[in-house]
C-alpha cells in the first residue's frame, strides 16, 4: 500500500507539471524524461554480478547533480563509489553491489529531491526503477 500511495504521488506531480499548455511545450523547453535504464525497468532475471545502475535521459544534464532516491533501505542496493556521468552528457551510473534474489526499488527524482536537471536547470520527471537480481544457483 506505501508503494502505491508513492506512485500516486509521483503521478500527481507528473500530472502538475504537464499542466503547461500543449502549445508552450517543446522539445527545448519539456522537462528531461528518463528513456533508457539498465538494468531495464520491470527486469526479474538481473544478473547479480552487474556493477553499475545506469539511467539515461532525452536530454542533456548537469554535471554532478543527481537524486539517487531511496525508496526504503532493504530496496536500495548497497554503493561502491559516487554516481557519475558519462561522456554523453545523458547517461547517469551508479556503481553498486547487488545481491542475489533481491528486489530493488529506486526513484531517480522524487517529490521532495529533484537534482536530476537538464543543462537549463529543469528538472526530470521522477521515475520509478524497480527491478529483481537472479537467485543463486
Amino acid at each position: 500500500m506505501k508503494l502505491f500511495a508513492t506512485l500516486s504521488i509521483a503521478m500527481g506531480l507528473v500530472f502538475a507539471s504537464s499542466a503547461r499548455r500543449a502549445e508552450d511545450l517543446t522539445v527545448a523547453t519539456a522537462p528531461p524524461v528518463v528513456v533508457k535504464t539498465v538494468p531495464q525497468a520491470g527486469a526479474a532475471d538481473v544478473d547479480p554480478a552487474l556493477k553499475s545502475i545506469s539511467v539515461t535521459f532525452s536530454k542533456d544534464m548537469q554535471d554532478e547533480s543527481w537524486s539517487w532516491v531511496k525508496l526504503s533501505d532493504e530496496s536500495f542496493p548497497k554503493l561502491d563509489g559516487k554516481p557519475k556521468y558519462d561522456k554523453d552528457k545523458r547517461t547517469c551510473s551508479l556503481p553498486v553491489k547487488l545481491e542475489p534474489g533481491t528486489s530493488y526499488a529506486i526513484w531517480l527524482n522524487s517529490e521532495k529531491f529533484d537534482n536530476f536537471k537538464d543543462a537549463d536547470g529543469r528538472a526530470a520527471i521522477p521515475y520509478l526503477l524497480v527491478f529483481e537480481t537472479k537467485k543463486k544457483d
